[in-house]
């Protein structure tokens, strides 16, 4: 028990610039007292005693304004900051490392008994302010949640779920779309992440650009063999555009960067 309350206050101390000292953490984080009788909770729930142990958890919801189902499944280093308004439900499970901030759903969608009604989040998720997670769904590892989300489907690993109802932004994706922006001399950084009109538009013109480039490349590549074959001649025609004139400024203006 001793050990793992060392391990809590030391993620805390690693995660929040606000924690200055361990005494601070152990009397102040409620993150960590609904944690630590959390886990006393758990113990009851799963030796039968589940009317104390719904007991203790209301107590610690009184106590830390953070409510959690004794049946609940919690791992190491997941950090509870400030907390108020967080409820993680009866069959959820949260993996090692994870981080929940204030205001939290970890809830269910069915009403049946007996069935995985509460999320499962991986290694390292990170849940913002606000967000509800809603059915019995994974989380994959090192996903990012986003405040004020409404999670109602799955999420891969490494990816982030924003908006109402949440939609799912790939990492690759928007490691890509960076890529080949940066190529033509504009600023991806520039195009928001909500769902704006005009964003949607710009990322449909990143994703359209990256096509057509690897088409040109393929053209470039056929006159190439073409002109080997004919000795030399000249395939290209007159009026080809054989210069980029891609004007990356204005463009760059136009989402506002």
């Amino acid at each position: 028990m001793f050990r793992r309350i060392r391990s809590d206050v030391q993620c805390i101390l690693d995660r929040d610039p606000a924690a200055r000292s361990t005494w601070e953490v152990l009397t102040c984080y409620p993150g960590l007292h609904a944690l630590v009788m959390h886990r006393f909770a758990h113990w009851l729930w799963g030796h039968g005693l589940r009317w104390l142990g719904r007991f203790v958890s209301n107590f610690s919801r009184w106590l830390t304004g953070i409510e959690i189902h004794p049946g609940a499944q919690i791992g190491d280093g997941v950090f509870i900051d400030h907390g108020m308004g967080v409820v993680i439900g009866e069959t959820a499970e949260i993996g090692d490392g994870c981080t929940i901030y204030q205001g939290v759903t970890l809830g269910g969608t069915s009403l049946y008994k007996g069935e995985k009604r509460h999320p499962t989040l991986g290694r390292n998720v990170v849940v913002s302010a606000g967000a509800k997670v809603l059915g019995g769904f994974l989380v994959g590892d090192d996903a990012k949640i986003g405040s004020n989300a409404v999670v109602i489907k799955p999420v891969p690993a490494g990816a982030t779920a924003v908006g109402i109802p949440a939609r799912i932004i790939q990492a690759d994706d928007t490691a890509r779309r960076e890529a080949v922006a940066a190529k033509m001399g504009f600023s991806a950084y520039g195009i928001t992440e909500n769902d704006d009109p005009l964003s949607k538009a710009m990322r449909g013109l990143i994703d359209n650009a990256a096509s057509h480039e690897h088409q040109v490349a393929l053209l470039w590549q056929a006159i190439e063999k073409l002109q080997t074959a004919r000795r030399g001649e000249d395939c290209v025609p007159d009026d080809a555009q054989v210069r980029e004139n891609f004007e990356a400024d204005k463009l760059t203006q136009l989402v506002g960067k």
